[in-house]
């Protein structure tokens, strides 16, 4: 195991998740528009949980917006931050793209080969998709195992947040079986550090705070420019009744 440099591990944060995810959130804000939300999000449903006035429709509307690929996009960002941190304590490589399906980071420690299927959180996907990264597991291991020789290949299904009490997932066909490990277990996996997961929260929130100002100012501007759409497009004169246009 290589000695992580923190320095250099809270400057890839900095420049390849915070900045990168700002200004994506950012661009997405500011290309808003309430006339291509509403084609995507249905205006009624808010209406059957009793929301009564435009503004808090027009909020609803704009943080289902926003909030539906956030986590796909920080969950990549946050992926190529553990490939990073791993290069660094286990010379671990981004898997080739189109090579290794549902593989996103190998690499050696203690003797053995991991193969990691990187995902933001535990409840990632159906049991069809599951046994799809399971079969790819499998494919993997035996290409591995004929291009390179390795034999002791474990593969891991990486989860950056939460927790599985059961995490060694056992099938009868043991190349179907793997490891699905989540938040602390799977940083120290990639790392060898224990306490990662507690050391990237600081440089997260500190950069995520100097960042959050600017957003706050154009989201409670475009609540205001949307709040007027809404009444263009749902409500009628005297501001009771929605025009059922959609």
């Amino acid at each position: 195991m290589n000695k992580l440099n923190y320095e250099k591990i809270n400057n890839f944060i900095v420049s390849d998740v915070i900045q990168p995810f700002y200004h994506i959130r950012l661009d997405r804000l500011q290309n808003a528009k309430l006339s291509d939300i509403a084609k995507r999000k249905n205006p009624y449903l808010f209406k059957a949980k009793n929301v009564e006035t435009a503004g808090d429709l027009a909020k609803g509307l704009l943080d289902a917006f926003l909030s539906s690929q956030e986590e796909t996009i920080f969950g990549d960002l946050m992926e190529n931050l553990a490939v990073y941190v791993c290069r660094q304590a286990f010379n671990g490589k981004k898997a080739e793209e189109g090579k290794y399906r549902s593989i996103d980071l190998i690499f050696e420690r203690d003797g053995k080969t991991y193969i990691v299927g990187i995902k933001s959180g535990p409840n990632w996907g159906n049991s069809d998709q599951v046994n799809t990264m399971k079969r790819n597991f499998k494919k993997a291991k035996a290409l591995m195992r004929s291009s390179s020789g390795k034999k002791n290949l474990v593969a891991v299904n990486g989860c950056m947040y939460g927790k599985d009490n059961v995490p060694h997932k056992v099938n009868k066909d043991p190349d179907l079986s793997y490891y699905k490990l989540c938040g602390q277990v799977f940083w120290e996996l990639v790392s060898g550090d224990s306490q990662l997961y507690k050391k990237i929260i600081q440089p997260l929130d500190k950069e995520a705070k100097k960042r959050d100002e600017n957003f706050k100012e154009l989201y409670a501007k475009k609540i205001n420019e949307m709040t007027k759409d809404v009444v263009d497009m749902f409500y009628t004169k005297n501001n009771l009744e929605r025009i059922s246009s959609y």
